[in-house]
């Protein structure tokens, strides 16, 4: 791994998770770019996902490929969009203490806004049959 001045230091032994660790500990002592680069007193550290390549493949991707761009450009908006509806009014945060009662709380909150977005789209019900209304152009 490379440091922005230039200073090397080897990646560390692979962890449990796969994850490895450059220490800059040394080269930051006397570094005149340390300002910039850490903030800590034992100097930089450099944390390497287990996934680096995969990452890096992905990104790249991303930035180069057109069918992804067009693919991520016509599903952004829905997904930003419902996300929207979902911290929406003071939702950002979940309202309970403990993992079941909030699981609870954001499936219903899930449910409530998929069935708000499908009265919008006239669900209604006749005869004891539900029925989306036909798609105008």
């Amino acid at each position: 791994a490379t440091c922005p001045a230039g200073h090397t230091a080897n990646l560390g032994q692979v962890k449990a998770d796969g994850a490895r660790t450059a220490q800059f500990k040394r080269v930051c002592t006397d570094c005149l770019l340390r300002g910039r680069c850490t903030t800590s007193k034992t100097g930089r550290t450099l944390n390497v996902h287990p996934q680096h390549e995969l990452l890096t493949a992905a990104r790249h991707q991303a930035a180069t490929d057109p069918v992804w761009q067009d693919e991520y450009r016509r599903w952004r908006p829905p997904v930003e969009r419902a996300i929207a509806w979902l911290v929406a009014k003071g939702n950002r945060r979940v309202p309970y203490r403990g993992i079941l009662a909030n699981n609870i709380w954001l499936h219903h909150r899930a449910a409530v806004l998929n069935l708000r977005r499908l009265i919008n789209l006239g669900l209604t019900r006749t005869n004891n049959t539900w029925h989306l209304a036909p798609a105008t152009a």
